[in-house]
């Protein structure tokens, strides 16, 4: 989609371009690290047009792009779900071209030991909405766990789980395969809660071992190989933002 001609609110011009989401774009007009063509803006009711305004943050122009970014990485252990670190570790960024997209970032977190599908965008705002509970957006994970699950711990993942933050929403639970010592399972939420599979694993008595995202929404992972990336197809991108 085009917005150069679109007047909007800073804030959301701010998490279109990638900035960070529209609380955090706020959180940053608020403190006088925005300005608008020269003049430091606090006021978020502040309304911008892309191809006439010119938007800085921290002394840096913020541009839209002609069309929002969204890539699939089908990512490995030993990686943070972060831009960059402070003390220099392994990150998600390391493996796609953060030259070729600028703004891009990635939508919610993989713990550095989990595998699978991670989604980066160049639109705050999309990343936001992808991640609110609101939306009830499914990912799938397969988990390899330690010991043959029974139907009762099955039933307490689907029925929800009693964690330290609360009670987890329903969930779809089943068995994949069971080898000697080990069962595989495939788990579906819609939550986002930090560590949440391994944390109701753990809740029902089946530590996980190892830990992969095969899905989210309506994307999956398919034979994109670890450490590659690609970007959504025009029909995906459609389909992961509801529109028809």
């Amino acid at each position: 989609m085009d917005y150069s001609q679109e007047s909007m609110r800073l804030q959301k011009y701010l998490a279109r371009a990638g900035v960070a989401s529209r609380r955090a774009c706020e959180a940053i007009i608020l403190a006088g690290r925005v300005s608008v063509n020269g003049a430091v803006v606090t006021e978020l009711g502040t309304k911008v047009v892309s191809e006439r305004d010119t938007v800085e943050v921290d002394g840096k122009v913020v541009l839209l792009g002609d069309s929002q970014v969204i890539l699939m990485l089908n990512k490995p252990k030993g990686y943070l779900t972060s831009m960059s670190d402070p003390f220099s570790r392994a990150c998600v960024s390391d493996l796609i071209p953060t030259d070729r997209y600028p703004g891009i970032f990635p939508v919610g977190r993989l713990d550095c030991n989990t595998t699978g599908l991670l989604l980066f965008t160049t639109d705050g705002e999309l990343g936001n909405k992808l991640l609110h509970p609101r939306e009830h957006v499914d990912k799938t994970y397969h988990a390899l766990v330690a010991g043959h699950v029974s139907s009762d711990a099955l039933r307490q993942l689907e029925s929800g789980v009693v964690l330290e933050d609360g009670i987890t929403s329903p969930a779809k639970a089943e068995v994949i395969k069971k080898t000697k010592k080990n069962t595989w399972l495939s788990l579906t939420i819609h939550e986002g809660r930090k560590r949440q599979v391994r944390r109701m694993c753990d809740a029902v008595g089946f530590p996980v071992k190892e830990l992969q995202r095969v899905s989210f929404g309506p994307l999956s992972l398919g034979d994109l190989k670890q450490g590659s990336y690609r970007e959504l197809t025009a029909v995906e991108c459609r389909e992961l933002c509801g529109d028809k």
